[in-house]
């Protein structure tokens, strides 16, 4: 037969495995990614991106995200002052993320974008390289 104190140790054990698992189940603002969903983009005026945001853990799409920051430019050809204009288009299914930019010249592109997601504190920051062909 167990002892108080013998109880005691075990509840307490019992109880600090259970916490440890609860909080690496949580995820954290570094198990957040964006994602091209295309690694190419046909050269227009009018040239749509998309990004999806996924939870790296379990791998599903993350919805309403508020992303705060975006920008387009080439750096990847050595040309970062070449930006171009870049604007928010609404998502057309969950954790799909679309923008419009003006993509007036061929070659290598990044997308910086900045992003708040629900329930969780900081910023995910990523810098997508993607190309644009004609």
């Amino acid at each position: 037969m167990m002892t108080y104190l013998a109880m005691k140790r075990t509840a307490a054990a019992v109880l600090i495995g259970l916490a440890a698992l609860s909080t690496s189940a949580q995820a954290g603002i570094e198990d957040y990614e964006f994602q091209l969903a295309q690694p190419e983009v046909k050269q227009d005026n009018a040239a749509e991106i998309q990004v999806r945001l996924v939870d790296k853990q379990t791998g599903k799409l993350v919805p309403d995200a508020v992303i705060f920051a975006q920008r387009v430019d080439m750096a990847p050809d050595g040309m970062e002052a070449m930006q171009a204009p870049i604007e928010a288009l609404p998502s057309t299914e969950p954790g799909v993320y679309r923008f419009k930019a003006q993509l007036p010249m061929a070659g290598g592109w990044r997308l910086s974008l900045g992003a708040k997601v629900q329930g969780e504190t900081g910023t995910v920051e990523s810098k997508l390289v993607f190309k644009v062909v004609q």
